[in-house]
C-alpha cells in the first residue's frame, strides 16, 4: 500500500527517516496503460522540519505493444521519486494549516497519513516509453506488403525500384551479400 501514517514521524526531530519496501500488486494507473509485474522498490520517509521528504525508487513493467512488429511486449520501467508533502492540519491541535500560499503542494490528509499512489501514477505514466521494442532487434514489419519479418528475415520484394539516391549503398550491399 503506498499511503503512510508519518503522525509519529512529524513528532520526530527534523532528518528522522523511515524506510518502507513497496510491494503493490495491482494499481490501476491510467486509461491505456496496464501493468505486467507488480510495484516494487523502496520509500524513505524523512521529516524535513516543515513536512515529510518522500524518496525512492520503484519498477515495474508495463503491457505495451512494440513500435516495430506491433507484437505484445513487455516494458520495464524504474522510476525515482522524490516528492515533499506538508500537513494540512496542525499535529498538536488539530486546527487547518494555511494552504492557499502553496496550493500545488502535495498535502498530508487531516490523519496525517501520505498518500503517495496519485505520485506515483504521474511517475508511472511519464515514464511509459515512446516506442517500446519487444527485443532491442526486432526488425519490425515489411514496408512494401506488412509481412512480419522476424518470421520472414529472407522477405524481399526484387522488383521494388530503389530510389537512385540509395542505388550505390543498394549494390553495395548485395556485392557484401554475394562475398558470404
Amino acid at each position: 500500500m503506498l499511503s503512510y501514517n508519518v503522525a509519529d514521524l512529524l513528532r520526530s526531530a527534523p532528518g528522522t527517516s523511515e524506510r518502507h519496501e513497496v510491494a503493490e500488486p495491482v494499481m490501476p494507473i491510467a486509461d491505456g496503460v496496464e501493468l505486467t509485474d507488480p510495484i516494487t522498490g523502496h520509500i524513505r520517509l524523512t521529516n524535513t522540519g516543515r513536512g515529510i521528504l518522500a524518496q525512492g525508487r520503484l519498477e515495474t513493467a508495463l503491457v505495451e505493444q512494440c513500435s516495430r512488429c506491433l507484437r505484445p511486449a513487455r516494458a520495464p520501467i524504474s522510476v525515482d521519486l522524490e516528492e515533499e508533502a506538508r500537513p494540512a492540519v496542525d499535529l498538536e491541535s488539530g486546527q487547518p494549516l494555511d494552504v492557499d500560499d502553496e496550493p500545488d503542494v502535495l498535502r498530508l490528509s487531516d490523519h496525517h497519513e501520505l498518500d503517495l499512489a496519485p505520485a506515483v501514477r504521474d511517475a508511472i505514466s511519464l515514464a511509459e516509453p515512446i516506442a517500446p521494442l519487444c527485443r532491442p532487434d526486432c526488425p519490425g514489419l515489411c514496408e512494401t506488403c506488412g509481412l512480419d519479418l522476424t518470421d520472414h528475415p529472407e522477405h524481399a520484394h526484387p522488383g521494388d525500384d530503389v530510389d537512385p539516391r540509395l542505388a550505390m549503398l543498394a549494390r553495395l550491399r548485395d556485392q557484401m551479400q554475394e562475398s558470404k
